[in-house]
C-alpha cells in the first residue's frame, strides 16, 4: 500500500510518499507561515520525484498536532479533501509520536517536546519497545518548569526531542539527568510520518475523513483573546 504523508504542525511544512519498501521520496521547507502556497505544489512534486500517481495511494496520513493552529488546520484539510477525493482512507498521527519514533532505539526514557508558545510546551513520554515506542502519558500543556519537576521527580536519564528544548533550554540545564536528542531535528518529519503510518495502514487503523480532527490541547489564540478584550485581562508574555 502507498501512503502520503503530510506534516504540517510545526513551522515547518514537509510530505512524503512511500510503503512497504520504506520511503521513495520526501520534501520538507520551513518558510515561516507558507504552509498553504507550499503543499500542494510540494505534493505534486514529492509524487513525481517517487514515480506515484495520486489514483494510485492508499491512504493519507497526516499529522494532527499539537501543534500550531493555522499549520494543522492547512495539514488536516489538505489530507481531508484528498482523501474524500481519491475515496481513500486516513490514518491520524500525533506530532508527539513522530518526534519520539526516530529515538526507539535508545534504552532512556523518551521526553517529546513541542513549544505551544505563551510560556508553555506540549509534551508527552515514551518507552522503547520492539518495533518502536509507546507513549507512557497523554498529550500535556504545560509550563517548562512543571516538565522539569516531573522528569526530575522519575530519577530516570532522558533524551529530550523537539524544538522544545531550543525555546527553552532550562528543559535540560536544569537537569542532571537530561539530554538533547539533536541529532534526531526538532521537527516532526514527513518521512517518520510515513514509516510509522504504513503498520497502521496494513492493521486498517483507520479514520474516516469526515472525522478527522486535530488535536487542540487549548483554545485558539483568536479564542484566547476575544475573551481577553471582553474582560480587559492583559496579553501574556
Amino acid at each position: 500500500m502507498l501512503i502520503l504523508g503530510i506534516e504540517s504542525a510545526t513551522l515547518q511544512v514537509g510530505c512524503a510518499v512511500g510503503g512497504r519498501e520504506g520511503v521513495l521520496a520526501s520534501f520538507h521547507a520551513s518558510r515561516r507561515r507558507q504552509h498553504v502556497e507550499i503543499l500542494v505544489p510540494a505534493i505534486e512534486f514529492t509524487c513525481a520525484k517517487a514515480g506515484v500517481r495520486l489514483d494510485e495511494l492508499g491512504a493519507v496520513a497526516v499529522d494532527v498536532g499539537p501543534g500550531l493552529f493555522s499549520g494543522l488546520r492547512v495539514g488536516v484539510t489538505t489530507a481531508k479533501t484528498l482523501a474524500q477525493a481519491l475515496r481513500i482512507p486516513v490514518v491520524g498521527v500525533t506530532s508527539l509520536d513522530l518526534l519520539a519514533f526516530p529515538l526507539r532505539h535508545t534504552d532512556r526514557l523518551i521526553v517529546a517536546v513541542v513549544d505551544a508558545r505563551r510560556g508553555e510546551v506540549y509534551w508527552a513520554t515514551y518507552r522503547q519497545v520492539p518495533g518502536g515506542v509507546q507513549r507512557l502519558s497523554d498529550h500535556r500543556l504545560s509550563r517548562p518548569e512543571e516538565v522539569l519537576s516531573e522528569l526530575s521527580a522519575t530519577g530516570e536519564d532522558y533524551l529530550m526531542v523537539g524544538d522544545g528544548p531550543l525555546r527553552y533550554p532550562e528543559l535540560v540545564e536544569g537537569s542532571e539527568r537530561g539530554e538533547v536528542a539533536s541529532a534526531f531535528g526538532t521537527r516532526p518529519s514527513a518521512a517518520a510520518l510515513v514509516e510509522l503510518a504504513h503498520p497502521r495502514a496494513v492493521r486498517e487503523e483507520f479514520v474516516s475523513a469526515s472525522e478527522l480532527r486535530p488535536l487542540y490541547l487549548r483554545r485558539t489564540d483568536a479564542e484566547i483573546d476575544w475573551d481577553r478584550r471582553q474582560t480587559g485581562a492583559a496579553p501574556a508574555r
